[in-house]
């Protein structure tokens, strides 16, 4: 379709599920801490919110549902390369910067990092496969991720698959049909968790295939709770449902700890989307989910250069708890403002500039 003849309003942005938005940041504050813990605690039994990695699935979950509201009654219209340059400029220049910082990170790591290790073509190839989102797992002092500059970014990998099938495929289908693979995704999801004994795979070079496994239930389920309009109105509020969604992130590990992550996956998630759907916001939180939502992209895709540093930095100093909760809740709070100055100095500008520039069809 030429973009000079593109409505306008097609590419506008829907109104927003305000209190889904702020479940998002909480996820993503809760990625954060995960990260900072594991560092501390490779038994993630002995981690406070041990399975903070769940949160992965929660957002894929709720991609499925924004990306069904967003589009299924649009895509025809707008054209699927029109939604292509959609998705890409909604994701892709924070897919950049986080790897620029990874890079920047990883040269100039003041406790370690050791690039003498990889000579510059090696180097530059890592950086160039993290932009084009091309998984190359050649760090063995980085457990072999998938994106060695910037590790969070295997599951924008999965979410680019997924939209591209979404496209091409699943806006297409009937429910009936969409509900058949959905339940054939679920019996991937346990599988996985059976021979895993977790659901946390998908981000490196061993368990690259659980991360398929992981968004092709959760995304269906989140596109499922929408087609069916799986909406419950109820009184919880943000401040309910986030003690909700918080629930899985904290419970213990314990013997069938793989079931109840399934568990959790097929049901509680899609269960969450569908109360936070229905759910009223009071007008004095309102501002906060704003917030939450908005920062949420930017801090998931921006942290993990910290991480590393921090991880090099635990390892030379071996600090004590009081140093690490200090340095932990210091570090995610500069985090989130780090955050905030990426979005607003960065990210809002960059995509304004590129809608701009397709609207005018350059």
């Amino acid at each position: 379709m030429n973009v000079n003849k593109l409505n306008p309003d097609l590419l506008r942005t829907k109104q927003h599920f305000e209190i889904l938005d702020g479940l998002r940041g909480i996820a993503a504050l809760t990625v954060v801490v995960f990260h900072f813990m594991e560092v501390v605690y490779t038994d993630y039994s002995k981690n406070f919110v041990g399975h903070g990695f769940l949160a992965v699935d929660f957002f894929f979950c709720l991609s499925g549902f924004v990306i069904g509201y967003a589009y299924d009654n649009r895509i025809g219209k707008m054209g699927v390369m029109e939604f292509f340059k959609s998705r890409i400029i909604r994701l892709h220049p924070l897919v950049i910067f986080g790897s620029v910082l990874g890079l920047l990170g990883f040269l100039f790591d003041p406790f370690g990092g050791h690039p003498e290790l990889y000579g510059f073509g090696k180097i530059a190839l890592f950086f160039l496969t993290s932009i084009l989102l091309i998984p190359f797992p050649g760090m063995p002092e980085r457990w072999f991720n998938l994106f060695s500059f910037n590790a969070p970014a295997w599951s924008l990998f999965w979410e680019y698959v997924a939209n591209i099938l979404y496209a091409l495929i699943l806006v297409k289908i009937s429910r009936r049909y969409l509900l058949i693979l959905a339940l054939l995704a679920a019996a991937g999801i346990g599988v996985v968790g059976y021979h895993a004994g977790n659901l946390m795979g998908g981000w490196g070079k061993d368990n690259f295939w659980d991360g398929c496994a992981r968004i092709s239930y959760s995304f269906l389920a989140g596109l499922l709770v929408f087609r069916f309009n799986w909406i419950i109105k109820n009184r919880l509020g943000f401040i309910g449902l986030s003690a909700l969604l918080m629930l899985p992130f904290l419970m213990p590990h314990f013997q069938w700890n793989w079931l109840i992550e399934v568990i959790v996956v097929l049901f509680y998630f899609p269960l969450l989307i569908a109360l936070g759907a229905g759910a009223t916001l009071t007008s004095g939180l309102k501002k906060l989910c704003v917030f939450s939502g908005k920062i949420s992209y930017p801090l998931y895709m921006t942290h993990y250069a910290a991480i590393w540093i921090f991880a090099s930095y635990f390892a030379a100093y071996k600090p004590g708890t009081m140093q690490l909760v200090l340095v932990i809740t210091a570090g995610t709070l500069l985090l989130v403002g780090f955050s905030y100055l990426v979005m607003v100095f960065y990210d809002i500008p960059v995509r304004k500039y590129l809608n701009a520039r397709r609207k005018m069809g350059n």
